[in-house]
């Protein structure tokens, strides 16, 4: 799965930088000390844009090319994560992604080249997590040593499905025995660090069906299992055959059903749901992807990748746009030409207001099972987040039906809560808007 903000866009359709109207207001730490801990360390997603085939329901920032220049691509995502770590002026970095695309499709020694990058420039412990999302094909479970070998030390597996059928509708170029093989060799080289993504919701897949699959799964995966409601979206082979009706779809109860279900199974196998689609045991969650739902720095290298960073010497005084919003690039050519050019390839880059930030960090922590600590972002940020909140009736609503929960000052969604998030989000969102609307006029 691609870095948080192009998901959140996907799922949800919230309004970004360069769309969405930017508000005077801006991020007002209360201490120093809090800035400089939130600063001075971030996470980086490195996106390696090149894929074997397209998947049916992919609509991510991937491109087919069969004679991809390693040795330039390579460069180009070295040169720019040494521009924006510099621009960054961070001094910790927390985790590597490596997504894509298919970054498993990428040489090692570029895998090492990034890392060894960042080592140079930044303080990368060895405890660090460094993870790569790889296919479960012939060829790229031939590489699993040698990654290890350039520094990854924890892996995702896009499994998918362990149904052939399902894998040739989702346009899969592998099997599921294919699969199994990968994840067990994956498991002995990165036992404790080997992720699973599967998807549930398949065209003509049954309750029953899924069921039966998570069950074989359980019987040979790791400590983490990342499990995803196919979305079908405008533009994929998967919705033309949807909209013509060639392809019968779970309705939303047997989606609803499939989803309770799974949490049950994987509670009694002890894996704890950490967020909407992520269940870890035995302390497994991924530090990268909680980064992200927390709010903390990322840096995004690599043709589309997101990042949101403070940039090196801004000033805490009022006035000063200091996170911003950064997009690369989308089209590889294009972005290693700029890369060559400025040291950097860059799109777009728009500091983000207060509502903005708001507004992210509440899609995200509340997909959480954390939940928001609103005491913390009124320490990042200044604003009374339930006080907000808590002036919308609808809300107040959700609050008496036990959609959610509050306790000293986390606010976060029940199990009840959960099954339905994707339709109240809206509203909090909504609330947000309605404060910051009241606020630009009190100040004419």
């Amino acid at each position: 799965m691609n870095n948080f903000v192009g998901f959140s866009k996907y799922k949800f359709g919230l309004k970004f930088p360069g769309i969405c109207q930017l508000l005077s207001l801006q991020i007002k730490y209360s201490t120093s000390n809090y800035y400089e801990d939130f600063t001075n360390s971030a996470s980086i997603y490195v996106h390696w844009p090149y894929c074997a085939k397209r998947c049916t329901y992919c609509n991510f920032n991937k491109y087919i090319n069969s004679n991809v220049n390693n040795i330039r691509m390579t460069d180009s995502l070295v040169t720019e994560t040494k521009a924006l770590l510099k621009l960054s002026g961070v001094k910790q970095i927390t985790s590597i992604f490596f997504g894509g695309g298919t970054p498993s499709l990428a040489p090692p020694s570029t895998i090492q080249r990034i890392i060894e990058c960042v080592k140079q420039l930044a303080n990368l412990s060895n405890r660090a997590e460094i993870t790569l999302e790889a296919n479960p094909t012939a060829l790229e479970f031939q590489k699993l040593r040698d990654f290890k070998t350039a520094g990854i030390n924890r892996l995702s597996v896009g499994v998918q499905s362990l149904n052939d059928a399902q894998l040739r509708i989702l346009g899969r170029n592998h099997s599921a025995a294919e699969a199994i093989r990968c994840v067990e060799e994956a498991i002995n080289l990165y036992k404790g660090s080997v992720s699973i993504d599967l998807i549930f919701g398949i065209p003509g897949q049954t309750l029953k069906d899924w069921l039966e699959e998570l069950k074989r799964t359980l019987c040979f995966c790791d400590d983490h299992l990342s499990l995803y409601q196919l979305i079908v979206k405008r533009g994929t082979p998967l919705y033309h055959k949807r909209s013509k009706g060639i392809m019968k779809f779970p309705n939303d109860d047997i989606l609803a059903d499939m989803y309770e279900e799974t949490v049950k199974i994987l509670e009694e196998e002890h894996f704890s749901r950490y967020e909407v689609s992520n269940f870890a045991r035995n302390g497994a969650e991924s530090i990268h992807n909680k980064s992200y739902w927390q709010g903390k720095q990322y840096i995004g290298v690599g043709p589309g990748a997101h990042g949101r960073f403070v940039t090196k010497g801004q000033s805490l005084e009022v006035g000063h746009n200091f996170r911003q919003a950064r997009i690369q690039i989308l089209e590889p050519e294009q972005w290693m030409a700029a890369v060559e050019r400025f040291g950097h390839g860059t799109k777009i880059s728009v500091p983000l207001s207060l509502k903005d930030i708001l507004e992210e960090g509440l899609v995200m922590t509340l997909r959480t099972d954390e939940g928001i600590d609103c005491s913390e972002w009124h320490q990042r940020t200044g604003v009374d987040l339930l006080k907000i909140l808590f002036s919308s009736e609808t809300i107040q609503e959700y609050m008496l039906q036990e959609f959610f929960s509050i306790k000293g000052n986390r606010l976060k969604a029940t199990k009840k809560g959960i099954l339905v998030l994707d339709r109240l989000l809206p509203d909090f969102i909504l609330a947000l808007q309605h404060y910051f609307e009241s606020f630009e006029k009190n100040q004419r």
